[in-house]
């Protein structure tokens, strides 16, 4: 790395965590009179050992390899984007879904609008009970979609989505979301990974918000968002252990699919996939500038069903169904032990002791609870902020995003309570009564299939 590079990184990390601790001291000088650092520490200490090391530290080393890597980021892009356009590969699209007429069209029009147009367009209908197979039809006739599949009963999204894959005819298949829309290089930018090492066999997109601006829920999961998918993955992806690829915006090579037998039956099938490949011996890879937009619950009730969902997941794919990464036999590899470890103990397990440790820090701090929750609020707050402006740097549309900014004083409620609330029940329900298999999401029939089969 060049010199001039590495002054600046140092000097980056010296001026931040300066500010950092100054604003941190700032707080405990204005809200308490008898609060040291070496009480703070030891009454804060899931705050400062646990989640910031995790969710912040890695992030500024997120934004500072961003800002270092820059041209070399670059120049392989460019190299990768000849190749890609030399060989211009087939690609199929993918969108199974239920109900989804309203969404079709603006899906297909942002495709017709990329800038990497050798695709065909798969659609599945999985038993719909609206106008959406009159719609698709109408979207075939017209050219808009190459095949359109439709189920009279519904099988589930797994089931449709191997449906579709069985009718692809292209080297790459390319999963959506039947109300996502793509920035017009979208494609091309998920692509471009397959180029970079000939082991990558599956990429994962960048998924933003929307509707943004439709209620101070999706508000908030915005912001979410670009702080655990855009940021939190390319920290993943650095360390090797990205473990995810996003059912609404994905990419992977065919033959690799039909290796791994497609997706199971379940909900998590994006997470449980991206396992399948890893234990395959092979690389996956988050494309961040591969921007695709969905629309989130706009309804905490909504919000919180969906995150029950994803949560219960994690205990039925990854602690149950890939438990054996997690020691050496045939599919052992030490990434991928990490990979899921990381995630079983941040999201899982470590919701318990956060449980604990909240349940302790009210009974031992009685007499100045309130003083205590505003200092640790006003904490979280600091670090949050330290976590925007790793957003603005990495983002590649800072302006619009910097509207999220007065939704950064609510994190603290949102990701420290509501989400780790949902998250405690879910994993509970599904640790304790397989809650999972019972869930409407899936076709019951389906579900009970899965649950004889153990996946």
């Amino acid at each position: 790395m060049p010199l001039l590079a590495t002054s600046f990184i140092a000097n980056f990390f010296k001026s931040l965590f300066t500010d950092i601790f100054e604003l941190l001291d700032g707080i405990m000088v204005c809200f308490s009179t008898n609060l040291s650092w070496e009480v703070a520490f030891s009454t804060f200490w899931f705050l400062f050992l646990i989640e910031f090391p995790r969710y912040y530290a890695l992030d500024i080393c997120v934004a500072v390899r961003h800002l270092a890597t820059w041209s070399q980021r670059r120049s392989r892009e460019a190299v990768a984007s000849r190749m890609l356009f030399i060989e211009k590969p087939l690609v199929s699209i993918l969108v199974p879904g239920k109900n989804e007429g309203r969404h079709i069209y603006k899906l297909v029009k942002s495709l017709r609008e990329q800038t990497y147009q050798n695709f065909e367009i798969i659609i599945v209908d999985d038993g719909s009970d609206d106008m959406t197979p009159l719609i698709c039809k109408d979207l075939q006739r017209a050219g808009f979609i190459t095949k359109f599949f439709r189920m009279r009963i519904g099988g589930g999204k797994a089931s449709a989505a191997n449906y579709a894959a069985a009718h692809a005819s292209g080297k790459y298949i390319i999963h959506l979301d039947a109300d996502s829309s793509l920035d017009r290089d979208a494609i091309e930018k998920i692509l471009l990974p397959f180029y970079f090492d000939r082991n990558i066999k599956g990429v994962g997109g960048c998924i933003k918000v929307r509707n943004a601006h439709d209620s101070l829920c999706s508000s908030v999961q915005a912001l979410e968002y670009l702080k655990t998918i855009m940021v939190g993955r390319m920290g993943t992806n650095m360390l090797g252990i990205y473990h995810i690829i996003s059912g609404a915006f994905g990419a992977f090579e065919v033959e690799t699919l039909r290796q791994i037998g497609y997706w199971d039956i379940g909900p998590g099938l994006d997470g449980d996939i991206t396992q399948k490949i890893r234990k395959a011996g092979y690389k996956v890879w988050f494309a961040n500038n591969a921007v695709c937009m969905t629309n989130v619950p706009t309804s905490w009730r909504k919000l919180f069903k969906q995150r029950m969902r994803w949560s219960k997941s994690l205990v039925r794919f990854r602690i149950r169904k890939h438990r054996d990464i997690l020691w050496s036999n045939r599919n052992f590899n030490f990434l991928n032990m990490v990979s899921n470890m990381e995630n079983i103990i941040y999201d899982c397990w470590l919701n318990y002791v956060w449980f604990f440790y909240i349940v302790m820090l009210v009974f031992m701090n009685v007499d100045r609870f309130w003083e205590i929750m505003i200092i640790g609020y006003l904490i979280r707050i600091a670090f949050a902020i330290v976590a925007f402006g790793v957003i603005m740097i990495v983002s590649e549309r800072p302006r619009e995003e910097f509207k999220l900014f007065p939704y950064v004083f609510l994190l603290t409620f949102y990701h420290g309570y509501f989400l780790r609330v949902t998250r405690l029940i879910a994993h509970t329900m599904e640790f304790f009564f397989f809650s999972s298999y019972k869930d409407s999401w899936n076709p019951k029939k389906t579900s009970n299939i899965a649950r004889i089969e153990g996946i």
